[in-house]
Parts: C-alpha cells; structure tokens; sequence
C-alpha cells in the first residue's frame, strides 16, 4: 500500500503531533492568543484566501452588492466570513476539494482499506461486462477504446503469444519517457489522470522487419521496426463510471473475473466543484498494472496458458490432417 516515507509509528506520529494539533485547536480558542498569534499556531491557519472568491460567486452576487459587497471581504476556506463577523478563523476540518490532507500533512495521510474511488486494470479487461450488468445503479458506461492486452504486451516466455501485426489494425510503441515517469507516479496522491505509456498508430504496410504506420496523434507516416511494435486492439472496452450514482458496494469488483477491477483507496473523485466532475473516463479511473503487480501476473499466466493449450490443438489438428 502506497505510504508517506514520514508515515512511521514513532513517537513524533503517534504522540507529539497529535498533542500540537490538539494544543492549538484549543489556543485558537481564545481569542487573545488567536487574533494575535494566528500565523505561529499555524502556516495554513488564520488566512485569507482570496482566489476562492471565482466569478461564478461575484456574478451570482451581483444583484444583492448594495446590501452586501462580497468583492470587499476577505474570504477564509470555510467561506464564512461576513460584514457582521468579518472572522478569518480557519477550522481544523479538511475543507474538501479545496484542500486534501496529504497536500498540508502529508505525514498524517496513510489511506486505510476501504472501498473507494474505483480502479480498472484495463490491460487485462475481457470485455464480458458482468461489471455492467452487475451494477445496481447504473454507474458503468462502457465504450470501446484503443487497448493494449496484457498478452500482447508480455515479455519473456511468454512474449510473442499474443495477436499479430495485421494490416489495416492498429499497433502501439512504448514511450520510454512516460515509462520512466510511471515508476515514481503514485495513484493515491496524484489525483490526475495516470500517463498513458502507449502511442497508437494503424499498419499500413508489412514488409520484412519493418512495418508502415500512420501515427494516430499526428497523422504522419512512419516505418518503424516490428519488434517495437505491439499489437493494439480497438474492440477492447473501457467506460466511464458516473460516482456521483456509485454507491461504492464493490458488487463491480467482486463480479470481474479477470481481476481487472478494483475499489482503491483513494477518496478523490467522491465530491467535485460540478455534477460533471463526477464522471470519470478511462483514463481517470485506470490502474497501472504495476499497483497489483500479482494479479496481473496471474492474469497473464492464465492467458498465456490457453494460448498454448489452443496453439498446441490447432497444430495437432494440422498434423493430423497432413497425415491423412
């Protein structure tokens, strides 16, 4: 489970900074010591933060200004501040998603176990859509989407059991630079989506070693080594998951029988800014396979098992109609 390096059991975590959080709770109290030692009791505590007053707010605001002037106040995060009690007190309270705890005490952030924010494996998703059917409030929206399998991208013994380069079918290339990025990208804390490591391209032309690709992003025509290439299928499904009806029961994950889903321990995601910040897209909602890096495995020996055993009937089958 992803956790912060200061996330240890030691004194400091488990005594002296819950007892300062405490102390000064209770000294902003007061209003001496708070009003006059705002900024020692805390760096994000007792300030004004202007930006979040946006121009949907002095819009909406506009027609009571006489009464009421917002653009003259100084706004805390808890956006409570009025001409009447023009307090700039800050609460102790994490005020979600204008603030996230691992941004101010990073220390303090250790995700526990327990079902949040859905994750997808999409590398290794079948396309069944139990997940869809399963789901009791229609949360799950599935599209098709460029994908890699997880087959198609093995190494080893068990490279080379995948599809194979087709013309007119689609082909990815890795980026060395996204693949270098995704080993220090942490899921939990980044809240953005994970950087896809595949570049797509449709085959052209096959011919020796080498194969003729026009790259999807820009349209240009490449000749580019076949060992480089992987093959990418466009029937592979990905979808979009609406959390604002998930009621986070875990029935999605529990129904995949390629453990492609997850409900992770991230929280972000469950509240936005509008309704439409709920909708989460493939690429928001995909778990690298390196998070579960057992279950992909598993995944990927139980594919390449049955790559075999057919691979090894079909030839059987070919033989034996040679012989007769």
């Amino acid at each position: 489970m992803p956790m912060h390096p200061h996330a240890q059991p030691n004194f400091r975590n488990l005594f002296w900074y819950p007892f300062k959080i405490t102390l000064i709770t209770a000294l902003r109290t007061f209003p001496f010591i708070g009003k006059r030692f705002g900024k020692q009791l805390g760096d994000y505590h007792n300030t004004s933060h202007p930006e979040f007053l946006d121009d949907g707010s002095r819009t909406r605001a506009a027609s009571s200004a006489i009464m009421n002037d917002i653009s003259r106040q100084e706004f805390a995060p808890d956006r409570v501040t009025s001409d009447l009690k023009p307090t700039l007190w800050k609460p102790q309270t994490v005020q979600y998603p204008y603030e996230r705890l691992e941004d101010m005490e990073p220390w303090l952030f250790v995700p526990g176990n327990y079902n949040g924010r859905i994750g997808v494996i999409w590398e290794t998703c079948t396309a069944c859509k139990m997940c869809v059917n399963i789901c009791p409030n229609d949360c799950l929206h599935m599209t098709t989407e460029l994908r890699v399998d997880v087959l198609d991208s093995a190494d080893g013994e068990d490279g080379g059991l995948g599809m194979e380069l087709e013309v007119g079918k689609y082909a990815a290339v890795e980026k060395p630079e996204v693949k270098a990025e995704l080993e220090e990208f942490n899921l939990v804390t980044a809240h953005t989506d994970a950087p896809d490591e595949w570049r797509f391209a449709e085959v052209l032309d096959l011919s020796g070693d080498t194969a003729t690709v026009r790259w999807n992003d820009s349209g240009e025509e490449a000749i580019v080594s076949q060992n480089e290439l992987r093959p990418a299928d466009d029937q592979i499904v990905s979808g979009r998951i609406d959390l604002g009806r998930c009621m986070f029961c875990g029935l999605c994950m529990e129904s995949c029988g390629f453990t492609s889903f997850f409900m992770t321990n991230e929280y972000d995601g469950m509240s936005g800014f509008t309704r439409q910040d709920l909708w989460f897209d493939a690429s928001r909602t995909r778990v690298l396979p390196g998070v579960h890096q057992e279950a992909v495995d598993a995944e990927l020996a139980k594919r390449a098992s049955k790559e075999r055993t057919k691979r090894a009937k079909k030839a059987a089958k070919e033989a034996a109609k040679g012989d007769a």
